[in-house]
């Protein structure tokens, strides 16, 4: 098993809470991780189809007839389990009852919200971090990363990633929109999932998609949102607190995996991604998701931000996580420091009140060193930040 730095995180939520669950993306280890925190717990998966009948036909039973240190994986697959959870949680009173894991993370947390509300502590496991990945491949490089992405099938069997994300398209993506929302074209999903793709890093516009995809804008909304629940796309949020500028109010949209979005780009090799045009935006895209995977593997909540006003002064990273050590970064993959990478953190930064020492450059080159009032640093040191 690669170890994963949520697990510490795992241990002390189940002394807090009667009830653990763990969501995200399909294939990131989220049955591996709980089986490991958690070895003494019993544990049963509902994708079994004779486990999941007895827990349909008897709900009552089913949990009855088990310790309270139990292990669901897939829980949402039976909905009737959520109420006799809740009931045999409140009448022991004690942490670290259960433990709840589910890919279709829209149904597990409609029946956290509906029956569990207030006694879970909830943790979601994106893909493998970098410095995750890198415990298991002490060769690899930020690069690489960038192209090979953080799922961890990808690092236990040294397969080509390509026969990965073929297989994981078909089997979990587009079974969802079919399972889910009754989705027949999947020719058309897969279009609006390539241009989703195209448009990483850019302002997302729902019409455009639409017309270049050729669906309407009330499946582009639909679609969007199944695949915002099954963390394979999210919306980074544009920064306006300030009333005194008119600032944009458009999300950004990207991908938790960059692995994932160069394979929907068509890119089938690291040369290839290192040529190609789209360079800028996978590693901007990189970037940002490894910030937003430090924070979750934490257990804190990613308060991420980008900032562009209508003079077009943007900055491609603000974090407000912590408000003690906020930040700015601009994004660059360019191997060579350039003093207009960092010509808006100063104004910006001053706007908003952010030391210069939290102001940062990331790319692609060689060493650390602070320049024009930012500190710039290379990707493996950013991917390294806690």
């Amino acid at each position: 098993m690669i170890p994963r730095s949520m697990a510490s995180n795992a241990i002390q939520l189940s002394t807090w809470f009667p009830i653990v669950s763990v969501t995200g993306p399909r294939q990131s280890g989220k049955s591996t991780l709980v089986r490991e925190v958690f070895p003494d717990y019993e544990y049963v998966n509902l994708e079994n189809p004779q486990t999941r009948q007895q827990a349909l036909a008897d709900p009552v039973g089913f949990i009855e007839s088990r310790p309270n240190r139990l292990v669901i994986d897939e829980a949402q697959l039976a909905p009737e389990l959520f109420s006799m959870i809740q009931v045999a949680s409140d009448e022991t009173n004690k942490t670290g009852q259960y433990v709840l894991s589910g890919s279709q993370n829209f149904l597990l947390l409609k029946q956290i919200t509906q029956s569990l509300a207030g006694r879970v502590g909830m943790l979601r496991l994106l893909p493998l971090s970098f410095s995750e990945a890198k415990s298991a491949r002490a060769n690899l490089t930020t690069d690489l990363f960038m192209f090979r992405g953080g799922y961890p099938r990808l690092y236990d069997v040294d397969m080509p990633q390509d026969t990965f994300f073929s297989s994981y398209l078909r089997t979990y993506v587009e079974r969802d929109v079919q399972g889910y929302l009754g989705v027949r074209d999947l020719s058309s999903y897969r279009t609006l999932l390539e241009l989703c793709a195209q448009c990483a890093g850019s302002l997302l516009n729902e019409s455009r998609l639409a017309s270049d995809a050729g669906v309407s804008r009330e499946s582009v909304r639909s679609w969007l949102s199944m695949l915002e629940s099954s963390y394979i796309v999210f919306r980074l949020r544009p920064y306006h607190a300030n009333l005194r500028r008119r600032l944009t109010k458009t999300p950004k949209l990207y991908f938790y995996d960059t692995g994932l979005l160069c394979y929907l780009l068509r890119i089938r090799t690291l040369d290839q991604l290192l040529r190609s045009p789209y360079l800028g935006m996978v590693f901007e895209n990189l970037v940002i998701e490894e910030r937003m995977k430090a924070h979750l593997n934490a257990g804190r909540e990613p308060d991420l931000y980008f900032y562009r006003d209508e003079s077009k002064v943007e900055v491609d990273l603000i974090d407000l996580t912590d408000p003690d050590g906020s930040l700015l970064a601009e994004i660059k993959s360019s191997k060579t420091y350039r003093p207009s990478f960092s010509r808006h953190l100063s104004s910006v930064g001053d706007e908003l009140g952010i030391p210069a020492e939290r102001r940062f450059v990331v790319e692609r080159a060689e060493g650390d060193f602070e320049a024009d009032g930012a500190q710039v640093r290379n990707a493996e040191t950013w991917l390294a930040m806690p």
